[in-house]
């Protein structure tokens, strides 16, 4: 597991130590984040084209890909 990975199961341990209050104040200010919110979107569409069999991409590909073409806009 990589620092990035490690860090990332460190705040969803956390978050799943939070009681359900605490829980939905941290997804609604989480889900003002206009970012936050678009990238959400996305990976429940990655998910869901997987579902139906689309071509396989990681969220990493996909962003990535994003990335790349929001720089050259």
């Amino acid at each position: 597991m990589t620092v990035k990975e490690s860090v990332g199961e460190v705040f969803y341990t956390a978050f799943k130590s939070l009681n359900r209050r605490q829980k939905e104040l941290l997804l609604e200010k989480m889900l003002r984040d206009s970012e936050f919110r678009e990238d959400l979107l996305d990976i429940a569409l990655i998910e869901e084209a997987k579902a139906e069999g689309g071509r396989r991409i990681t969220a990493r590909q996909y962003f990535s890909k994003r990335r790349s073409k929001n720089r050259r806009s």
